[in-house]
C-alpha cells in the first residue's frame, strides 16, 4: 500500500472557488517562485469522466497502460507478469493477445515505439523486453539486461533510435538501436535514489526522468564530448517524483509526487525575453505553477494529451482528475483548472493514466484492483 506523505512547501488555503496566489521563498536549486493555484468545488466542475468500459482478466495489480500511436490497441501490464493487448471490435474492446513468455517477475511498465511496430516491457525481474510482430504474432526478440534491481520504467524518443530504462539501482540507462540490435550508449547516475520514470521530449532527443529522491532531471548528448550530460535538475517537490509528462510543445513538463501535487515547469531558452539567465546557454526550467489541495494522497501518474491539452492525475485516494489551463492564463504565471473528478475511479490506488493519442478525450487507467478501465470525457 502506498502511503502519502503530506506537502509542506506548497501550502494551499481557500476558502472560496477562488485563485490564489502563493508566494514560494527560493531555495538552492528550487525554482518554484510563484504559484497560481485554481481550485473548483465539485458542483461546479466543468466537464465529466463516463465510464465506457472495464477490461478485465489481469490477475493482481495492473501497473501500467500505453496506447499504441495510430490509437487502436492498448497494452496493459501488471503483476501476473503478463502484457495484454487490447483491441476494438465493433463498440468494444476486446482481449485478443497475451504475452506470458518475457518475464519471471511483476511487468511494471510497456512502451510502443513511435513507429508502433515494437513493445518495450520493463520488469521486477530486471530485465527489459523487446516485442514485435514480424512473424505473424508478438514474440520477445531482445531481452535487455544490465541494471541490478527492477526496471521501473521504459520509454522510446521520439525518433525511434534511441530507449531509455530506469531501475531501482539509481541509474537511467540509454539505448542505441540499430537494426534490432540495442546497445548501452550511456549510463546515468544522477540519482541519488530509486529512479521512478523516464520519458523522452516529443521533438527531440531529451529525456526526462522522475526519482525517489525528490526530483526530476533532464539529460541530453554532448556532441562534442560523445556522452549524456544531465542540463537540468528540477527541485521543488517535498517527496518522490513519481511520474512525469511533456506537454505538446516540449516547452512545458508537468510532474506529480507523493506530496500530493502537480507541478507545471516551463523552459526557458537562452537569451529568452524574460532575461531569466541560463549557464552555459543550456535550458532552464522553472516552477511556473502548482496544484495543490486536490489530491489527498500520493499522485502516481499524470498524462498531458497533445490534441486537447488536458491533464489526467492516477491518485492513491482512487480518484482520477481532470485539468486544463485556463483560457485567460498567462504563460508564465498559467492557472489550471479542475476539470472533472471521478472519485471513486476504481476500488483501489489508480497507477496508471494514459490519454488514446487518435481519439479525443479518450482515457485509459490501471489499478490496484486488477482492473484496467476506459472512460471519455466530455464537457459540461
Amino acid at each position: 500500500m502506498h502511503v502519502c506523505v503530506s506537502t509542506f512547501a506548497c501550502l494551499y488555503y481557500s476558502l472560496s472557488n477562488v485563485s490564489l496566489g502563493v508566494y514560494q521563498p527560493c531555495l538552492p536549486r528550487l525554482h518554484c517562485v510563484c504559484v497560481f493555484v485554481t481550485r473548483l468545488k465539485k458542483k461546479g466542475e466543468m466537464g465529466k469522466l463516463d465510464l465506457i468500459q472495464t477490461l478485465s482478466g489481469h490477475e493482481g495489480r495492473v501497473w501500467n497502460v500505453c496506447w499504441h500511436p495510430q490509437g487502436n490497441t492498448l497494452a496493459s501490464c501488471g503483476e501476473d507478469k503478463t502484457i495484454r493487448l487490447w483491441f476494438k471490435e465493433g463498440s468494444k474492446w476486446v482481449n485478443k493477445d497475451i504475452l506470458t513468455e518475457g518475464h519471471q517477475r511483476t511487468i511494471r511498465e510497456v512502451a510502443w515505439s513511435s513507429c508502433g511496430n515494437y513493445l518495450a516491457s520493463a520488469s521486477f525481474d530486471a530485465t527489459t523486453g523487446i516485442w514485435d510482430k514480424k512473424g505473424g504474432q508478438f514474440d520477445c526478440i531482445s531481452s535487455l539486461e544490465g541494471h541490478e534491481n527492477e526496471v521501473k520504467s521504459v520509454a522510446w524518443s521520439k525518433s525511434g533510435q534511441l530507449l531509455s530504462t530506469c531501475s531501482r539501482d539509481k541509474s537511467v540507462w540509454i539505448w542505441e538501436v540499430i537494426e534490432d540490435e540495442y546497445e548501452c550508449a550511456a549510463v546515468l547516475n544522477a540519482h541519488t535514489q530509486d529512479v521512478k520514470k523516464v520519458v523522452w521530449h516529443p521533438h527531440l532527443d531529451i529525456l526526462a526522468s522522475a526519482s525517489y529522491d525528490n526530483t526530476a532531471k533532464l539529460f541530453k548528448e554532448d556532441v562534442a564530448d560523445n556522452d549524456w550530460i544531465c542540463i537540468a535538475t528540477l527541485s521543488s517537490h517535498t517527496s518522490t517524483v513519481w511520474s512525469l509528462a511533456f506537454d505538446h510543445s516540449g516547452t512545458r513538463l508537468a510532474t506529480c509526487s507523493d506530496d500530493c501535487t502537480v507541478k507545471i515547469w516551463q523552459e526557458y531558452l537562452s537569451n529568452n525575453s524574460e532575461g531569466i539567465v541560463t549557464p552555459d546557454n543550456n535550458p532552464v526550467w522553472k516552477c511556473v505553477c502548482t496544484l495543490s489541495g486536490y489530491h489527498t494522497r500520493a499522485i502516481y501518474d499524470i498524462s498531458w494529451c497533445h490534441k486537447t491539452h488536458l491533464l489526467a492525475t492516477a491518485c492513491g485516494d482512487d480518484a482520477i482528475r481532470i485539468f486544463k489551463e485556463a483560457e485567460d492564463s498567462e504563460k508564465h504565471t498559467p492557472t489550471f483548472i479542475l476539470l472533472a473528478t471521478c472519485a471513486n475511479a476504481h476500488t483501489q490506488d489508480v497507477n496508471a493514466v494514459a490519454w488514446n493519442p487518435s481519439v479525443p478525450g479518450l482515457l485509459a487507467s490501471a489499478s490496484d484492483d486488477g482492473e484496467v478501465k476506459l472512460w471519455q470525457y466530455e464537457d459540461n
